[in-house]
């Protein structure tokens, strides 16, 4: 017992410790709330009421969502004439193969000659073997999130690659140039797909900024939208009508709705370097306009006589515009921020023109008055075109593969040939 005491000492003084701490601690009543809080704030007099004595204090800061505010619901005429019509067999065609996919999208849309008629091209049924291609852009929130799912249901759509390396590396990839990851050569419902993969803030972007092009430059031209959005149809607004100005800015005083049209259909083009290279038709914007005249003008017609200094009757396909350089700088000023910097960069550098700051409006109006304007317009967006498209072209390797892309080369080269047929006849 004594040497258990004499190795442990300090368990014999355990409870004379214990004894000291309580006579030594002031004792708290029960009427004072035992936690371990900071105290409150000094009491406010003219506070209307007290605060609730269960809230905590710091209050906790509040939770902000990281997801992008939605829009509220846009007027129900907004944007109509984006909705254009194609028959009811094409349409459920289109829907069904959007609805196949598994994997969230919140807006797509089907374009090119697949969907609407274009000289050159065959009027078959879409599940002919000779039909074209159709083609299909998807606008997604999370791309990781989305190719993760679609590489689960419909992993044959990517190349073994993609699959090795999996949905964070095509998302990698996706990102590289104009933001945009294609599947191409895709067997769905009996037809042949291509369908693109983007994001929705890089189209908002593009629409908006005409960052590279490529994905407002395809929204130029009629299109059918199986998915809406919002935010994509209030943005698609605005690049339409840039789409316009830009336009109006390289035509004369009057002009057809036929020149408008292929100007318009043509700014995609400008800098692509398949319309160099034997690898597109050489008349694709003519064609194109040729066959689908009805539906240029329900997408634009709005939208050009809502313009000041603009004149266009409905059942005409004669336009005037005003050319002084007061209107066609109202135009020059709201063009996408991109191309206006290019174009101000332009001007800026041959130090012909007066100093933005020191009177604005002068400076507007000098620009949109040289004669030079046309032609520098031209070479901006070709330079904005330019790179975004060689860069998808040679992103097409790693998307579709070897095999495909030269398929899709080879088909490309049948065009170009067929289009410089058609010339020399």
């Amino acid at each position: 017992m004594l040497s258990t005491v004499a190795r442990h000492p300090h368990r014999t003084r355990q409870p004379a410790i214990l004894l000291v701490r309580s006579l030594t601690t002031e004792h708290h009543t029960h009427d004072s709330p035992a936690t371990d809080l900071p105290p409150p704030p000094p009491s406010d007099t003219h506070r209307q009421s007290p605060r609730h004595r269960s809230r905590l204090y710091p209050a906790p800061r509040p939770a902000h969502s990281l997801k992008h505010p939605t829009l509220p619901n846009l007027p129900t005429n907004f944007g109509r004439n984006q909705l254009l019509p194609v028959s009811n067999s094409t349409r459920a065609l289109l829907e069904q193969i959007v609805g196949e996919f598994d994997a969230p999208i919140r807006y797509a849309f089907a374009y090119g000659s697949g969907v609407f008629e274009q000289d050159g091209y065959p009027t078959t049924d879409k599940k002919d073997a000779a039909a074209p291609m159709l083609d299909f852009m998807f606008a997604v929130t999370h791309p990781a999130h989305f190719h993760s799912i679609n590489m689960q249901q419909h992993p044959s759509h990517y190349t073994f690659s993609a699959r090795v390396f999996g949905s964070d590396y095509v998302t990698k990839v996706q990102e590289i140039g104009p933001g945009v990851w294609f599947n191409a050569y895709v067997p769905m419902a009996g037809v042949t797909i291509k369908y693109g993969v983007t994001t929705v803030d890089n189209l908002c972007s593009d629409l908006l900024n005409w960052r590279s092009l490529y994905l407002a430059g395809r929204m130029h031209k009629p299109l059918r939208i199986i998915k809406d959005d919002a935010r994509v149809r209030l943005t698609q607004q605005v690049n339409l009508t840039s789409a316009v100005r830009a336009a109006l800015l390289t035509l004369p005083a009057e002009f057809s709705e036929t020149q408008l049209f292929e100007r318009i259909a043509g700014i995609s083009y400008l800098g692509d370097p398949r319309m160099f290279l034997p690898a597109e038709n050489r008349n694709k914007i003519a064609n194109m306009v040729r066959k689908q005249g009805p539906q240029f003008k329900e997408l634009y017609h709005r939208l050009v006589v809502g313009l000041p200094g603009v004149h266009w009757p409905i059942q005409l396909d004669k336009i005037q515009q005003d050319t002084t350089p007061h209107a066609r700088a109202a135009h020059l000023r709201k063009l996408p921020s991109n191309l206006l910097a290019g174009v101000r960069g332009a001007f800026d550098r041959s130090g012909k023109v007066p100093a933005y700051e020191a009177d604005e409006s002068a400076y507007w109006i000098r620009l949109a008055g040289d004669e030079k304007l046309p032609a520098i317009l031209g070479r901006e967006l070709k330079g904005i075109v330019r790179a975004p498209a060689t860069v998808q072209s040679l992103k097409g390797v790693l998307s579709a593969g070897v095999g495909k892309s030269t398929r899709y080369g080879l088909a490309k080269m049948g065009k170009w040939w067929s289009g410089n047929k058609g010339s020399a006849s």
